[in-house]
């Protein structure tokens, strides 16, 4: 699409008209999707609860958050005298704007990436990173105790479980031999006999539990949601925001929580791939899997928020520094020592390199080694493509 319109317009404003294009196939369905999910998790909670939940607007209450999103457009926006007008302001901004800018770099099926850049996985961690600082900066700019108290939580949570998540990333990209995401995923493919996915392995579940928690953790998520524990922090850094404001925070939490279920689909559980490598399944297209997938993920997130309790603040703490830290740790050595008991060094030889053609010749050598060899075929590809 993007040489079509560069024919057409030019090469500049054929890639800009390309690029907006496939930004809005992106945001937009996004948008809906999480106005639905949030029907979804209403539902979900209702109905571990014994209760019905939304089911008066629209058929089978499908119309509710539309409904609740009129509702809060149509209120007065209120800003305290006391709070700092400017960042006040942005803080709903930004936490919007970084729950969209992730999926930038995410694969919904072979070759549908809208950038399919060589560095995604480092892309992905900087932005989950950052979306902390809507929070921070909103419960300065209150001028609140309450806000302000949610804000250092939010701080000190995002370091504790940050921390966790990059070590359990570098097995991943030891196994992988790369930091593009489509590769990640092509790399789980038969991975363990004839399932799709890093979960599969022994030796990498663990680490899929791990990066599963620590996901609900980065995006204050019950049990982990002590930046708005109501019984403590009336809202946390909400408490002074209403009208849209008071939305978007609703929306980037929604829409991080939707990325972080995709990553963990992409990381560990095959991406856009089916479960199992068999033929027939290959039929359904690639993103029907990536969404199942997010859905099924989604539905853990509600399940849990539904029946654990909230932690105290210690006990999050303890989790992400004594006992998440130390085993992605011993994970990182414990990976690195398979591989390298396992694997054979990469040949030095060019002709050597130029010989190996199949991905069983291949599996000899470790992962890294996949990008030198130029005669490599089926689904490897080098890491030069990307760059």
């Amino acid at each position: 699409m993007t040489a079509w319109f560069q024919g057409l317009l030019g090469y500049g404003f054929g890639w800009f008209v390309a690029t907006l294009i496939l930004v809005l196939l992106i945001a937009l369905p996004l948008m809906l999707a999480v106005a639905m999910i949030i029907y979804a998790d209403r539902k979900i909670w209702a109905a571990m609860a014994l209760r019905r939940g939304p089911n008066v607007v629209g058929p089978f209450g499908l119309l509710q958050s539309f409904a609740d999103g009129l509702k809060v457009f149509l209120k007065e926006t209120i800003i305290p005298s006391g709070a700092n007008r400017g960042l006040f302001i942005i803080a709903p901004i930004l936490t919007f704007t970084v729950a969209l800018i992730g999926w930038a770099v995410v694969p919904f099926g072979d070759g549908m990436v809208l950038a399919d850049i060589n560095v995604g996985l480092l892309y992905m961690l900087a932005v989950s990173s950052l979306g902390v600082y809507g929070v921070i900066i909103a419960g300065w700019a209150s001028n609140s105790k309450y806000p302000f108290y949610s804000a250092l939580r939010a701080a000190a949570q995002m370091v504790s479980y940050e921390v966790s998540v990059g070590f359990v990333l570098i097995p991943v990209i030891l196994w992988t031999g790369s930091f593009n995401l489509s590769d990640v995923i092509e790399a789980q493919r038969s991975h363990v006999f004839f399932l799709n996915g890093f979960a599969f392995n022994p030796l990498l579940f663990p680490l899929s539990i791990i990066f599963l928690i620590s996901a609900m953790a980065e995006t204050a998520r019950a049990p982990f949601d002590l930046t708005e524990a109501e019984s403590e922090l009336v809202a946390g850094y909400q408490t002074e925001y209403s009208s849209m404001s008071f939305a978007l925070f609703w929306l980037g939490e929604y829409g991080n929580v939707l990325l972080m279920c995709g990553m963990t689909a992409v990381l560990f559980w095959g991406g856009w791939l089916p479960p199992v490598d068999w033929a027939p399944l290959y039929y359904v297209p690639g993103i029907i899997w990536f969404f199942a997938k997010i859905l099924f993920f989604f539905f853990v997130f509600s399940w849990v928020k539904a029946t654990v309790p909230r932690f105290r603040y210690d006990q999050l703490m303890r989790l992400g520094w004594k006992i998440f830290l130390p085993i992605s740790l011993l994970w990182v050595f414990l990976v690195s020592g398979y591989l390298l008991a396992t694997k054979a060094q990469c040949p030095t030889d060019a002709g050597a390199l130029a010989s190996i053609r199949t991905d069983d010749e291949a599996d000899r050598f470790m992962p890294s080694c996949r990008s030198h060899m130029p005669n490599l075929g089926g689904r490897d590809r080098a890491a030069g493509d990307h760059q």
